[in-house]
């Protein structure tokens, strides 16, 4: 089926997903070879276990002030103009021809603020699958009202997940406390929302110290909500922690940051031990003068075209990114 908007067709997904214990993950995104990078993945697993419509979302962030990856596809740094490609290359990366055509690929608005993405939620969202509103910058009674104002414009056309978090501010610092079952019954009672991000722990403003997946609160949440949690902040917990995810009643988790933080080491570390073949021999010989590089480095080559070129830097990157991906399938989609 390829690219799925409808949002009937992406609730259908996911109670298809729930019948067989899956919990589906939205990859972030904001370059074509992270995008690629996912969609490769997810095909190969289609292969491996014989679904060729596997689901998977691409996600990406607007005018998030953590993270704005729409400003960051295109060196416009113009969000609209970044949207716009990320859209297109799903588009035709998922279109008739491409090796992707079969997937079910949904088309997820992350971290859409309530405030500086107006422009955003001004435009037809019967473009995208899923959106999640976050007004949870506010007080947790205003984020409701304004999350249910929401809904009730657009809920009839995409699917949408709330933020049910409160940012407390305690001796001057930004924290954000764990959801409580009871916050979490308020806010999709009477916001009326798809799904909810609830914080258990691993939500991103924790610091490195605290992040730890809280799966018995998650139980406990979903016991009184039914499978409509979504997970943020995963990159920085083990995949232990987050193996089982099925039985906490997540439906949905995120994930962005591990894609990055994860490949630049492995392009790091294979540029340094190319590095003549990167940067030529007097560059390499000048860095080893400096005590930049080691003597160990490889320095009698020539610069070359397989190894000072985008593609091949594009290569590494893309080749770890899609390893991640199939990891994070592998737990979650058996």
């Amino acid at each position: 089926m390829s690219l799925i908007l409808e949002r009937q067709q992406v609730l259908d997904i996911y109670e298809d997903a729930a019948s067989r214990k899956w919990v589906i993950p939205t990859f972030n995104s904001e370059n074509l070879t992270t995008t690629e990078a996912i969609l490769s993945g997810a095909l190969d697993y289609s292969h491996k276990i014989g679904r060729p419509d596997l689901p998977v979302t691409i996600g990406i962030t607007n005018q998030y002030s953590h993270r704005s990856q729409s400003v960051y596809y295109t060196h416009t740094r113009l969000w609209d103009i970044g949207l716009k490609l990320f859209m297109a290359d799903i588009e035709v990366l998922t279109s008739k021809g491409s090796p992707f055509e079969k997937l079910n690929v949904m088309i997820h608005l992350d971290h859409t603020q309530w405030d500086s993405d107006k422009p955003l939620l001004g435009w037809d969202m019967n473009r995208f699958s899923m959106i999640m509103y976050d007004a949870s910058a506010l007080p947790f009674d205003e984020n409701i009202k304004l999350t249910a104002e929401f809904i009730e414009k657009c809920g009839k056309i995409i699917v949408i997940e709330g933020a049910c978090d409160e940012i407390v501010d305690a001796t001057g610092d930004e924290r954000s406390d764990l959801t409580t079952p009871e916050q979490a019954v308020k806010y999709l009672n009477q916001t009326g929302a798809d799904f909810i991000v609830a914080n258990l722990g691993t939500e991103h403003r924790a610091s490195a110290a605290d992040l730890k997946y809280h799966g018995d609160l998650a139980r406990e949440i979903s016991k009184l909500t039914g499978p409509k949690l979504v997970l943020h902040g995963t990159s920085s917990v083990s995949n232990d922690q987050v193996r089982n995810l099925y039985t906490d009643g997540i439906a949905k988790v995120n994930i962005w940051t591990i894609l990055e933080r994860n490949s630049a080491p492995v392009l790091f570390e294979d540029m340094v031990k190319n590095a003549a073949k990167v940067t030529g021999k007097e560059k390499t010989e000048q860095m080893i003068n400096e005590a930049l590089l080691g003597t160990g480095v490889e320095r009698s080559a020539r610069a070359s075209l397989s190894h000072y070129t985008t593609v091949y830097r594009q290569d590494i990157i893309f080749g770890e990114m899609k390893k991640i991906v199939l990891d994070y399938l592998n737990l979650w989609y058996i």
